[in-house]
């Protein structure tokens, strides 16, 4: 059932910010939950005729499949993340490396979608799944290569211990995603979102609940990877010249 089906737009619902990238090296992200199919539509159409791409977060596989098709010609769609890469080219990888780690292979969604936000902007990932402190030796055998990272992102829900116990490790930024996984008084992910807030581990950060692409662009905005040296191959750069 379509949610916007006898939806009318009005003229002045969709002002995209096209120069976000210039003034804080992040480009405009479309959050696509309870959007219309005419509003994605139009967003894309914008984003087309000024010749630059866009990545799409919640974007649900109904919504996916209702897109144009000439649209959908220009996406790079996943359906585990819910997110898209629209008219993108696959950028150079810079040289760095951000650490996904997930308590459970049950967090993994929400960690993908940070690494899906790195991929967009060209950062590579080095994925640690299912590595959460019911069974510590799994992280212990993997600490060394994370203590190698400049940051490291971690999605844990039900009692979010990693993300504590990863701080006491590992010497570098550590941002948290509290996940929406565990049972009754996990409550959505606001148990492990507090519990992070109260970590004894000193300096490990957090984002909102289930939002890997924040995560993402905080490890970006982390690094200085500002968007003018993450252009697409054999673009230049705004304010830089050809050598």
């Amino acid at each position: 059932q379509r949610i916007f089906e006898s939806y009318e737009m009005s003229d002045n619902e969709i002002t995209l910010d096209h120069e976000r990238d210039q003034r804080i090296g992040l480009e405009e992200a479309i959050f696509c939950s309870r959007k219309s199919d005419e509003q994605i539509e139009i967003i894309l159409g914008q984003i087309l005729e000024k010749k630059r791409s866009c990545l799409l977060t919640h974007l649900n596989p109904g919504q996916y499949s209702r897109i144009n098709t000439n649209y959908r010609d220009l996406i790079d769609y996943d359906e585990v993340t819910n997110t898209a890469f629209f008219n993108w080219t696959e950028r150079q990888d810079l040289d760095v490396q951000v650490g996904v780690v997930t308590a459970g292979s049950s967090d993994v969604p929400v960690a993908k979608e940070a690494m899906r936000t790195l991929q967009y902007f060209g950062v590579t990932t080095l994925p640690i799944f299912d590595v959460g402190v019911a069974g510590i030796w799994r992280l212990l055998d993997r600490v060394d290569e994370i203590r190698d990272l400049p940051v490291v992102i971690a999605a844990a829900g039900m009692d979010a211990a990693l993300p504590s116990v990863l701080g006491g490790l590992y010497p570098g930024l550590l941002i948290a995603i509290p996940t929406s996984v565990g049972y009754g008084v996990a409550a959505g992910g606001q148990t492990a979102l507090n519990s992070i807030l109260a970590s004894c581990a000193s300096g490990v950060v957090t984002v909102n609940i289930d939002n890997g692409y924040g995560a993402a662009c905080a490890a970006i905005r982390a690094l200085g990877l500002r968007r003018t040296n993450l252009t697409v191959p054999g673009e230049v750069a705004e304010g830089t010249q050809e050598k």
